[in-house]
């Protein structure tokens, strides 16, 4: 019996593509039909979340954006709603990066500029988060299909990836007024760039995610390790090319290595500085008074107690450390974020919530380790000379994405509130995806290329239901184990359960106030 992969064996990298795109269009907005019919069902929870006053009266739209799009306002999207109408006027605000703000204000004043007669700035705001984390997340799902292409070479692992992206158990956090999206499609862009050889495009990237998100420093990583690698590769061909190599052109390539890594360091780190000193201007160096707040705004920071730019108030204490990082003192004193500080006994359904991505994080980083030890032990820089390289999972190219998911993985679980870690691995990383389309792959008879008669027999009743033959289902491995439920796997039945749970789940509940990861 030929694999659910068969009928797309045919076809070229194009037709792939585009089967990404259009699942991905379609997940996309089926989520927002149910967002929007789950939050007029459910009552919203009174959750003590930031709930700042409205600035300006709804007009004729605004109930109507509202009513479909509402449920995309919550949590931290107040937050960037909140700063791209307003600016950072708390000094919470700083925890959120200005970019997705950016974008939003950007496009609300100038593509939805028409309707500013009928809808108010609030209103354009979630359209525009809507429309623009849509196209981020299509794009995101187009580049981890090229990204893994690259990189584990196996055209049906980087097609079932994508798709698995597609109803990522983050997807509500990829659709809300988030800047997830966004930083994944930044992330996933200068990896792709990085892995082509466009170091200078790369770092441009990389330096607009730490504009999206503080975890985007963490990418300076991936530079210095395949500047590193492919520094190595040519001095070792200099070596075998030519015996009478100079020393010169070894110092060449040391002194193009130094130079590449700390520039595209320093642009993967500017903004990140730049916004520090902002958020040092604005509140150690104030040129303002409270009284120049309105008083909506100051009402609510004297009943949160939430600090305002002040210069008749004393100096921040954070103010007068040797390094004065706005950023670490929110995410100790606002969030309560530290080493172990979340490991206590109330906290362990939310340890339960991120236990598969945990399982997951740690499936990969063993499989890939036990696959070939030396390789890891090396650091991935030497290799075994061997007839033809793994691919695949075990592609020793992987070595660098396994080890940036497994110190986020530890990271977040030692120093974050757990329960963000599933987000803040989807949105970082592709081993998530990668892993468990492997695991699929791998164990699931559906997927084999050849299966057994006796297995073709079994399956023949499940195989004649009928299921989604049209548009972006059709040829997807995913809708059709998802037609054939009854007949794959129990690791099948996890992985995906896990996957679709995740993502309605998220829509039910994040979208009225209730808490999620």
């Amino acid at each position: 019996m030929r694999s659910l992969f068969a009928c797309s064996d045919g076809d070229g990298n194009g037709m792939d593509e585009a089967r990404v795109v259009g699942f991905a269009a379609a997940t996309r907005l089926l989520s927002l039909i149910l967002q929007a019919v789950l939050n007029a069902v459910i009552p919203d929870h009174g959750a003590d979340a930031f709930s700042p006053p409205r600035a300006e009266e709804p007009l004729l739209l605004d109930p109507a954006v509202d009513l479909l799009l509402g449920g995309l306002g919550r949590w931290d999207a107040e937050h960037f709603l909140f700063i791209a109408e307003r600016g950072y006027v708390f000094e919470h605000n700083f925890a959120f990066f200005p970019l997705f703000p950016l974008a939003l204000r950007s496009f609300a004043a100038v593509v939805l500029w028409p309707a500013s007669g009928w809808l108010s700035l609030r209103g354009r705001l979630l359209v525009a988060a809507s429309v623009l984390n849509s196209g981020f997340f299509v794009v995101g799902a187009l580049l981890l299909y090229r990204l893994g292409r690259l990189v584990l070479q196996e055209r049906r692992l980087a097609f079932s990836s994508a798709l698995l992206y597609c109803v990522s158990p983050a997807h509500v956090f990829m659709m809300a007024g988030y800047s997830e999206s966004l930083f994944c499609s930044l992330t996933f862009g200068g990896l792709l760039l990085l892995e082509m050889g466009f170091t200078c495009r790369a770092c441009l990237l990389f330096g607009l995610a730490t504009g999206a998100r503080a975890n985007g420093l963490v990418n300076a990583g991936f530079l210095l390790y395949l500047a590193l690698q492919r520094a190595l590769q040519k001095s070792r061909a200099l070596s075998i090319v030519g015996k009478q190599a100079r020393v010169l052109q070894y110092a060449w390539i040391a002194a193009r290595f130094i130079f590449t890594t700390t520039a595209g360091a320093c642009v993967t780190f500017l903004p990140f500085v730049i916004f520090q000193y902002y958020g040092y201007q604005t509140f150690c160096n104030p040129s303002g008074t409270v009284d120049q707040v309105s008083p909506p705004l100051y009402k609510l920071a004297v009943m949160k107690k939430y600090r305002l730019p002040d210069e008749n108030a004393s100096v921040p204490v954070w103010c007068l450390k040797p390094i004065p990082l706005l950023y670490s003192y929110i995410q100790d004193v606002y969030w309560d974020v530290g080493f172990l500080r979340y490991f206590q006994l109330k906290q362990l359904p939310n340890f339960l919530l991120a236990s598969p991505v945990v399982i997951l994080g740690g499936i990969a980083a063993c499989t890939f380790f036990t696959a070939d030890p030396g390789l890891c032990l090396w650091l991935g820089l030497w290799q075994k000379k061997r007839e033809k390289q793994p691919v695949g999972f075990y592609s020793p190219k992987l070595f660098v994405y396994v080890v940036h998911a497994a110190a986020l993985l530890v990271f977040g679980t030692f120093c974050m509130h757990v329960q963000v870690l599933t987000r803040f691995l989807a949105s970082s990383s592709p081993v998530l995806f990668w892993i468990s389309a492997h695991l699929l792959l791998s164990h699931e008879p559906l997927l084999q290329v050849d299966q057994p008669e006796s297995h073709n027999r079994e399956l023949k009743s499940h195989r004649d239901l009928p299921g989604p033959s049209w548009g972006p289902f059709q040829h997807n491995p995913v809708s059709e184990l998802l037609n054939q439920w009854w007949a794959t796997s129990i690791l099948t039945r996890c992985i995906l359960g896990y996957f679709l749970s995740y993502w309605l789940l998220g829509l039910a509940l994040h979208c009225n106030f209730l808490p999620w990861t």
